[in-house]
């Protein structure tokens, strides 16, 4: 085996690797000590800009298998045939913390799948909820603003994070799940994944259907209560990360079992709420699940920064088969995480390995930072033109979208859709056990106690009311907790 020199990051073998070169012993170092530059300079460039959400994650290389035929709703090859076995990365996060955070903190999970499909890259962008904060993106900074830090204190702040809930009661479905155990989570390998969004499927006959994705842990649920969460912090602020490595690593493979729920047009028309609101699920009595496959994860990366943390995730690398939804915020993420990464990793990001299409790509795009292909050779960087064999394959495209209305204007998002309470609602009094409702209100009141101010009576009676419009007995738990005195007058107001 030839031996490995040391060299230059261009190649050129080097010696003096401990000592700069100055004039005489202790003389000042001299310029061309390039080495002392390029060494500096790369170090001073270890950090690229950290993700503004998602910051703190975890990856790893697997499989997707198909286990049921689902192509009566999609021409999507991954999905082509029973057995058939596709590559995937996939990468857990955090969405408020920092890349530094605890593991533990009370946040919802990134859950990101990438999947390596023969028609390009399919990424499956969603969280370990099925529900978000915001149905429309124009809230989604100021929503992540009140997740970070204040911009006097520096500190994170239970006064802006709670002034944003009150103010704005779509979030109350994911912050009573935010706020109950599932949002601290035992480990990535012990939670659920979702879409969240509604997107949409297209089959060989160009026929659409609506689709919500779900993984269901095969590993089982397994969450922190808030004290363990805490004590976990301090003895080991990256167990989910320590907990995924440790498992494949012992050839535990966790597994997620993908499931989709569908609705035609025909029900979307008439469905008694707009089934493209991200703050709300969809009844899986209504629409039942069905199983589609088991993913399976088995690699972890050999370099953490090459694979997981310039592993770039889009919503909108859809392919062939699998479609959008008018769901607005799902609309803003397909511009707003390309750009992201445009600016995180360069206009060149899906040459990166981790976010590499394995098969052809052909297109007309050259040049910019970060090209590390052959950026198209000699072939023209124009079209139409003479001499290239680039052909448009008309199988591939995608039927036309009918639209409800030939109106554009700025809706009000909640007129005649403003039942932000009964699912809430039906998630306390029938999803969650005894211990587990004790739990979110426990949480609920540690959290709301780090209210302060001159507004923070007005915040609290104001999330107050969200929490009786919810259920009259979670309100009164949380309001007894807080030390609030319910009176008639404002039973009557709520």
């Amino acid at each position: 085996m030839e031996e490995k020199k040391l060299t230059t990051a261009g190649g050129r073998p080097y010696t003096e690797f401990e000592n700069s070169m100055t004039v005489g012993n202790r003389g000042p170092i001299l310029l061309q000590d390039y080495f002392l530059h390029e060494d500096m300079a790369h170090f001073n460039r270890e950090r690229i800009p950290e993700r503004v959400v998602h910051a703190k994650g975890t990856g790893a290389f697997g499989t997707f298998t198909v286990s049921n035929d689902i192509t009566k709703y999609t021409k999507a090859k991954i999905f082509s045939d029973i057995g058939k076995q596709t590559k995937m990365f996939a990468r857990f996060s955090q969405v408020g913390g920092e890349k530094g955070s605890a593991d533990t903190e009370r946040d919802p999970r990134g859950f990101a799948l990438k999947f390596y499909t023969e028609d390009g890259n399919w990424d499956l962008v969603g969280n370990n909820t099925p529900v978000f904060f915001i149905k429309d993106a124009k809230k989604f900074s100021h929503f992540i603003h009140t997740q970070k830090r204040d911009p006097k204190t520096n500190c994170k702040s239970p006064t802006m994070m709670w002034d944003f809930y009150s103010l704005n009661p779509e979030s109350l479905h994911q912050v009573m799940i935010l706020m109950s155990d599932r949002g601290t989570p035992f480990s990535h390998r012990y939670m659920h994944g979702f879409g969240s969004h509604t997107f949409s499927l297209i089959n060989k006959n160009n026929e659409k259907v609506w689709v919500k994705f779900h993984l269901k842990t095969n590993q089982g649920i397994k969450n922190f209560t808030n004290k363990e969460a805490n004590e976990m912090r301090g003895i080991d602020p990256d167990h989910s990360q320590r907990d995924l490595v440790e498992a494949i690593a012992k050839k535990d493979f966790p597994r997620w079992t993908l499931q989709i729920q569908i609705m035609t047009q025909e029900q979307a028309k008439t469905f008694k709420f707009n089934p493209f609101d991200l703050t709300k699920v969809w009844s899986h009595k209504d629409f039942p699940l069905i199983e589609v496959g088991i993913m399976e994860l088995n690699n972890i990366p050999e370099n953490y920064f090459r694979d997981v943390e310039q592993a770039a995730f889009a919503p909108a690398s859809v392919v062939d088969g699998i479609g959008y939804s008018p769901d607005k915020v799902l609309q803003a993420r397909i511009l707003s995480y390309p750009d992201a990464h445009r600016y995180r990793l360069g206009v060149n990001y899906e040459q990166i390995p981790v976010n590499k299409c394995p098969y052809m790509v052909s297109n007309y795009q050259r040049d910019g930072l970060m090209q590390t292909g052959e950026n198209g050779g000699a072939e023209p960087n124009y079209r139409p033109n003479s001499f290239d064999d680039i052909v448009v394959d008309e199988n591939y495209k995608e039927p036309a979208m009918k639209l409800e209305s030939n109106t554009a204007d700025w809706f009000d998002r909640n007129k005649n859709d403003d039942d932000h309470f009964t699912q809430p609602g039906d998630l306390y009094r029938k999803a969650m056990n005894e211990q587990d409702r004790k739990n979110l209100v426990s949480n609920i009141v540690s959290s709301m106690n780090g209210i302060c101010g001159e507004k923070k009576s007005e915040i609290v009676n104001r999330q107050l009311c969200h929490f009786f419009r919810a259920d009259i007995q979670l309100g009164m738990e949380i309001a007894k907790g807080l030390g609030v005195t319910i009176d008639d007058k404002a039973m009557a107001h709520a």
